[in-house]
């Protein structure tokens, strides 16, 4: 049964976000806010948490896998960053986009892509994002919380709840938030490239 927790969007409560914290040191899988939609994260290196984040989206191994990240500073340990990128992403961050980088050995082999070995990253704008990512002192692991056969994120916590009660351990209740989905910008390779429009805008690469 899943524990649901009403966190302040802009000005997150620290004590409950060591709580939520803590479910996710202790294995737990939770859905949680950003700025793009609700989304489910667990600990970066937790294969059975991941394992159940894969049967709740129904994914498989060839699903770009996303972790949330703080700063720059944290993505250049777990992602290979050459220096138009860098500019790119700090320029673009905090925003609502997803980078797809060539992961470093800090990133677990079942969260890289099988065959390119390319990693999504992600630093949210978004209060209770950040804060969870601070207060735990690495990525989390991340996916945008759409069940299978739907084509849009939940947006609502009480229906997330009400779906999911037994799969998840914790939802994060800071309101509606709509789906809009990130900007996915290539970056793996030799060009700088956006595969997918979203909500960011990156007029520099027009």
């Amino acid at each position: 049964m899943a524990q649901f927790f009403q966190i302040h969007p802009e000005n997150p409560q620290q004590r409950l976000i060591n709580r939520a914290v803590e479910i996710l040191q202790n294995g737990g899988v939770i859905a949680y806010p950003n700025d793009s939609s609700y989304a489910i994260a667990c600990q970066m290196d937790d294969k059975q948490a991941l394992d159940k984040i894969r049967r709740i989206r129904q994914l498989d191994d060839k699903h770009n896998f996303t972790l949330i990240c703080q700063d720059l500073t944290q993505v250049s340990n777990f992602a290979k960053i050459d220096n138009d990128a860098y500019r790119l992403i700090k320029a673009l961050t905090p925003g609502p986009f997803t980078f797809i980088l060539n992961a470093t050995r800090e990133v677990p082999r079942r969260l890289q892509h099988p065959k390119k070995k390319t990693i999504g990253i992600r630093v949210p704008d978004h209060a209770i994002a950040s804060l969870l990512v601070e207060t735990i002192g690495e990525p989390l692991f991340s996916s945008t919380l759409v069940l299978p056969g739907e084509s849009s994120a939940l947006t609502d916590p009480y229906e997330i709840r009400d779906r999911l009660e037994h799969e998840l351990d914790l939802v994060i209740d800071a309101g509606i938030v709509l789906d809009e989905p990130t900007t996915i910008i290539e970056c793996s390779g030799k060009n700088l490239e956006i595969i997918r429009q979203g909500k960011g805008q990156a007029p520099m690469l027009d």
